[in-house]
Order: structure tokens, then sequence, then C-alpha cells
């Protein structure tokens, strides 16, 4: 990968509907110069996935909250059910296996109070498993971003 990768991937990573005549215009190469460098990062995985950002306040899910997870037992079958679970769980926006006293942190964005309880009902309260998880309300999306360049 080379400067003109980079500044490739800078460039879609905040706009993936640029055209290939406008990102060649950014940048200094051709179109079809782009577009084969495009193809090569997305078969290299580089770019993993191109997605749309929705508004969750526009959709009514207005609520998201900062969760951290303490299992009760880390063998192997019981993290992969977790993650399982949370990979199938439609409120669970972003989950994170993580070091320290947290064995999880999961942003969670839904509708209201009552949409979190039972949430919390259903994948925490009743997984045996789970011997502890503390909320933490958004009061403010200072940042949102998966930039990386």
């Amino acid at each position: 990968m080379d400067r003109k990768d980079r500044e490739l991937l800078k460039l879609i990573q905040s706009n993936s509907r640029l055209t290939a005549e406008a990102l060649a215009a950014e940048i200094g190469l051709s179109p079809p110069a782009v577009q084969k460098r495009l193809k090569k990062l997305r078969d290299t995985k580089v770019i993993e996935k191109e997605i749309a950002v929705l508004s969750s306040s526009q959709l009514g899910r207005s609520l998201t909250v900062i969760v951290q997870v303490m299992l009760e037992r880390e063998n192997r079958l019981h993290l992969e059910n977790f993650k399982r679970k949370m990979r199938n769980a439609p409120q669970v926006q972003q989950c994170y296996y993580t070091t320290g006293e947290a064995d999880f942190v999961l942003v969670v964005v839904v509708a209201d109070i009552a949409e979190y309880e039972r949430f919390t009902q259903e994948y925490f309260f009743d997984e045996s498993n789970v011997s502890k998880f503390t909320s933490n309300i958004v009061m403010d999306r200072v940042k949102v971003s998966l930039d990386i360049l």
C-alpha cells in the first residue's frame, strides 16, 4: 500500500459514494487507476465493508447505552456463546471483547428505557453466565466515527 492508496482510503472512509472520477481528481490519478486500486483494496480486505450510517433518532431509536458486561465464566464455550448472542441481538450496534474489569463493552441502541430494560432482562438477567453489568446512558454524541486515517 502506498501514499496514493492511503489518500484514496482517507477520502472514501468519509464518503464511499464518491465516483472514480471525483476520487481521481482529488488524488491525481486516472479513474481506471482509482478503480483498480479500489478493487485491490476490497479484494485484500483493507476495505472490509461499505455501509450507510443511519440516523438512530430519525428511526425512533434515540437512546444509546454503553454497557460493560462481566461474565461469571470465561472458557471458550461461554465466550463464544455470549459473542454469538451479541452478534444476533438487533439492539447491539457494537460489541468488543476487552481486557480489564469488563469482559465485554457494548454499544446498545434502543427506542427508550423500557426497551433497554427488556434487553437487559433477555440478555443479562436471563443469562446465568453474566455476573454483573453496568450501564452508561449517552447524553450527547460528541464524536461518532469509524475513521482510521
